[in-house]
């Protein structure tokens, strides 16, 4: 049962993170909204004070590395392009796929896991797992970020698209 719940609210996270990402293509984007969310997310660390969730230093690397592969799709659909003059995410039909995919895909482990990993060890591994995807996303979105503002600045006829 808690596994179904669990499934559950990743699908309602995915969505309400395909929601935020379609909107944040509207505005220009900013070192902070590229930031905040890992840190953010960090404050679910806090999970691991109690000991149903804490996991062995095997299944924290595995999960660690699962997630870092995951965001490797992440970084490679998320660029900036310049729009009047400010630095917009471009829009990639791919990101809504690739984050579909590895959500579906992290289902089926979470279901095939569940089988023989306590839920709360499962939990915390596949919190490691997301905070893994995101933290290297977001450092290469931060540098790629960096880059074209760097262009933006030092080059005041660049083309607006």
């Amino acid at each position: 049962m808690l596994t179904f719940i669990s499934t559950i609210f990743a699908i309602c996270m995915a969505v309400f993170v395909l929601f935020i990402r379609m909107k944040a293509q509207k505005k220009p984007a900013t070192v902070k909204k590229i930031i905040l969310p890992p840190i953010f997310m960090s404050t679910g660390a806090l999970m691991f004070i109690h000991p149903m969730f804490r996991v062995s230093a095997a299944e924290f690397f595995e999960a660690l590395i699962v997630g870092m592969i995951f965001s490797i799709f992440l970084i490679k659909t998320s660029n900036f392009e310049i729009r009047e003059n400010d630095i917009y995410l471009k829009r990639s039909k791919a990101f809504a796929f690739i984050l579909i995919g590895l959500l579906v895909i992290r289902i089926v482990m979470k279901l095939y896991l569940s089988t023989s990993i306590d839920i709360g060890e499962l939990s915390g591994m596949f919190w490691i797992l997301a905070f893994g995807m995101i933290v290297p996303w977001r450092v290469a979105m931060y540098f790629t970020f960096k880059k074209v503002k760097n262009q933006l600045d030092s080059s005041p006829n660049i083309p607006t698209v």
